[in-house]
């Protein structure tokens, strides 16, 4: 894994890099275009919609048919590849809880499989281009997949 950063009083890491014992592989559909950059990046989407930024998804070409059925306005769930996040963090003590806390009881990017998921609109769709309300990621991120939101299945039951 070459350099690791430093890990916080509590986190604990595993000895291995996850990423050198792969199962499966991916095809990236696309990138995601945002103004966030290391040092500027919101911490959650909420604080991304605050900011209105321009963002959208650069569809890699031969999957913009893919897109047929899908309309402006319509909220959609992003899963993303955040490629710059560490992949050894087994447990984590951020700076906003009061203790270090398991991975997966946490929404960070650090995690075994650096995916992230948000629930974004869609304001625009121009061929392979599809504008949306606003990502928490850096510019050029890696998309995994778009699925439609639909309130009937991703809504938990009460």
């Amino acid at each position: 894994m070459g350099d690791r950063p430093a890990i916080r009083e509590g986190e604990i890491a595993l000895p291995h890099d996850p990423a050198a014992r792969t199962d499966a592989g991916l095809v990236f559909i696309g990138r995601i275009r945002s103004p966030w950059a290391r040092g500027n990046c919101p911490k959650n989407i909420s604080k991304a919609r605050a900011e209105k930024p321009d963002t959208w998804i650069e569809l890699k070409p031969e999957f913009a048919p893919a897109l047929a059925g899908l309309t402006v306005g319509q909220p959609v769930i992003l899963l993303y590849w955040m490629d710059n996040a560490r992949r050894d963090l087994v447990v984590q003590a951020p700076a906003h809880v009061d203790a270090p806390r398991g991975t997966f009881a946490l929404r960070s990017p650090n995690r075994p499989n650096p995916i992230a998921a948000a629930t974004v609109r869609i304001t625009a769709l121009d061929g392979a281009r599809i504008g949306i309300d606003a990502i928490d990621c850096f510019d050029g991120t890696p998309l995994v997949d778009i699925k439609p939101w639909l309130e009937t299945i991703d809504i938990p039951p009460a």
